[in-house]
């Protein structure tokens, strides 16, 4: 088909005809009309012409051409009710589309009718056309030419995955050669020197005689594995057993030197793209929170309650739900700052750091750098002003005074003296004064809040012989009752006797 109708220019004027033509408001709006094409989707200026050209279309045999059968698909749904004609979307349709594509500056100048398209050059069509596919680019990739954190989001997510890794390879070689030596795993922890260990020696006869001190710097460890390699209670393995662990442990040492390679490139470029937050909290707690924001614009737009807690939206969320409280703290919590905090003061530390770190990510995201060396002044002060208020926290007086507010209403800055042991020592002590002691008349008879009265002999006596008393009385009592009994008995044998 394309052959025969759309070889030539003249061919293709006989076979098509331009009716009607709508241009673009912006470039803004052709970059939305064409992201909805791409999608499947109508825009809302292609609904607005379809409306208009097939208002009059009351015949079925009419055919409305469709590239996408996903557009086709949404504009058959949306347009049912206002037309009758069919949409067709096939191998021949693509032809036509193919063949309009090829002749597209011919076709646009229709036959001199109003909505003809005329004056405008091949070369502002191609510009106009460069300038809507690097727009439409940018938006698909959603990509910036001043957004380069995508580098640090992915390098941090690599970096998680590869700890991940090396802990598990490394747990698995442990656990393999600690069949053949057992007790190396108490003696060498790190799992890096472990696999060096394991690629060196091989087999655990061969410690003895082997030179560790490039592996373990430490000389007590080394000779503790030596005495151990002769006195161990694994089990013999074979040569295959050894060539298989080392080939793992290969891994292991590959993937650890590969892990700080890509930390030393996760370090540069935090220092490039966000120096003021990579100063507060560092290179990998800067790029995690980086990374669970989407972007470093996406993070300045938070503010600081969200950098507080970011990163513990299940918990935050969790707590609402349950009315508890909530948590004080998310990924930041992991930076230097909070972890030379007591816990007590963890919480105010953090609510300090994260204001800090608003502000910081914030000239990070915005600011012009037309020198090409960043500003880190905002980071430094912003640190010092963190660890004074630590150092208050903790008891201490920040070296450089406190900040009180005088009678007029404005802060004034205290310089506060340092301790000084020595002069301290040197400090007569105030002797005691004699003179400040308040002596008390007793034949006044005062007496201070507090004191008792003494208890005087004749209460004591009176209280005898209530007790003395209280005593005869109850032998009165038992007299009493052992005469009522005898009384009792008496009358009962009377009455035995006269029966």
């Amino acid at each position: 088909m394309y052959d025969t109708f759309f070889s030539t220019q003249e061919n293709a004027k006989k076979c098509l005809n331009l009716v009607s033509f709508q241009p673009f408001a912006d470039t803004a709006d052709a970059v939305s009309a064409a992201s909805a094409c791409i999608e499947g989707k109508m825009s809302k200026s292609l609904k607005g012409f379809l409306k208009k050209q097939l208002k009059g279309s009351k015949s079925d045999s009419e055919s409305l051409a469709v590239a996408d059968k996903a557009l086709g698909l949404n504009i058959k749904e949306d347009l049912s009710s206002k037309m009758s004609c069919t949409i067709k979307c096939d191998d021949q349709t693509n032809e036509v589309f193919r063949g309009i594509r090829m002749h597209l500056d011919e076709l646009m100048d229709g036959d001199g009718g109003k909505d003809s398209v005329s004056g405008v050059s091949s070369e502002d069509v191609r510009a106009m056309q460069l300038g809507l596919s690097h727009s439409l680019s940018r938006y698909k990739l959603k990509f910036s030419a001043d957004k380069v954190d995508t580098m640090v989001i992915q390098a941090v997510g690599l970096l998680d995955e590869l700890d991940k890794e090396i802990n598990t390879y490394a747990m698995r070689v442990k656990e393999w050669y600690g069949w053949h030596f057992p007790e190396m795993q108490k003696i060498v922890a790190d799992n890096a020197q472990y696999a060096k260990v394991v690629l060196q020696c091989g087999f655990r006869t061969n410690i003895k005689q082997s030179d560790l001190s490039q592996i373990l710097e430490d000389e007590s460890v080394e000779a503790v594995l030596k005495e151990q390699s002769e006195l161990s209670m694994g089990t013999e393995i074979s040569d295959l057993d050894i060539i298989n662990i080392q080939s793992l442990a290969e891994q292991v040492l590959s993937m650890t030197e590969y892990r700080s390679q890509l930390f030393e490139y996760l370090k540069n470029r935090m220092n490039a793209i966000a120096p003021n937050l990579t100063i507060l909290v560092g290179e990998l707690v800067g790029a995690r929170l980086i990374s669970h924001a989407g972007s470093l614009m996406n993070l300045a737009k938070q503010p600081a309650s969200t950098v507080q807690i970011l990163g513990a939206e299940k918990a935050l969320f969790r707590a609402l739900k349950t009315k508890h409280d909530t948590p004080k703290y998310g990924l930041i919590y992991h930076a230097s700052l909070i972890g030379q905090a007591q816990p007590k003061n963890k919480g105010k530390v953090s609510r300090v750091l994260a204001a800090k770190c608003a502000l910081a990510i914030r000239v990070d995201a915005l600011s012009d750098e037309t020198t090409g060396i960043p500003d880190t002044t905002l980071g430094y002060e912003s640190r010092a002003k963190v660890e004074a208020r630590l150092r208050q926290l903790e008891g201490g007086v920040s070296a450089a005074g406190i900040r009180e507010v005088n009678k007029s209403g404005a802060l004034t800055l205290t310089k506060t003296t340092r301790y000084d042991p020595t002069a301290a020592k040197a400090a007569k002590a105030p002797g005691y004064n004699d003179g400040s002691d308040m002596v008390l008349d007793d034949s006044a008879g005062t007496k201070i809040n507090g004191d008792k009265d003494e208890k005087t002999p004749k209460k004591k006596k009176e209280k005898k012989e209530k007790k003395k008393r209280k005593a005869d009385s109850d032998d009165e009592d038992e007299d009493d009752k052992a005469a009522k009994k005898a009384a009792k008995k008496a009358k009962k044998e009377k009455r035995k006797s006269k029966q």
